[in-house]
């Protein structure tokens, strides 16, 4: 499985950004059997979670740095996920990594919180907030 997240930039304090992570795989594979994550590293600090998804979308999860100002969402139809990113402060400046993990039909709701689960990265995308 690969993960190829896009749609970062530098963008001005309050601004938004739109990133998303589309998900291929040279085997044969359901997109709708992963669970997402974003994540986020900034420099010196550790990674942290952002938000998480669940398979068919209905659960999320966000960080409280993330709550009220980015949304998760995902399209299985796209084997895509997308994370919306409005009210951007400079604190949000770091790299964003999506991350994907398999379920079985019993965990299909859940959403995963800790970037130990996830078995497949993207490469990143840095966003930078900044005047």
């Amino acid at each position: 499985v690969q993960l190829q997240a896009s749609g970062g930039g530098l963008v001005q304090p309050g601004g938004s950004l739109r990133l998303s992570c589309a998900g291929s795989s040279a085997s044969p594979w359901t997109f709708e059997t992963h669970a997402v994550g974003w994540f986020r590293q900034a420099p010196g600090k550790e990674r942290e979670a952002v938000a998480a998804i669940s398979c068919s979308g209905r659960n999320t999860y966000y960080a409280d740095s993330a709550k009220g100002r980015f949304t998760i969402s995902r399209d299985n139809t796209k084997n895509t996920v997308w994370l919306q990113m409005d009210r951007l402060d400079p604190d949000d400046t770091a790299v964003y990594y999506c991350a994907m993990k398999g379920v079985t039909g019993a965990y299909y709701e859940r959403i995963y919180r800790h970037d130990y689960y996830y078995s497949y990265w993207g490469q990143g995308t840095q966003v930078t907030v900044s005047s």
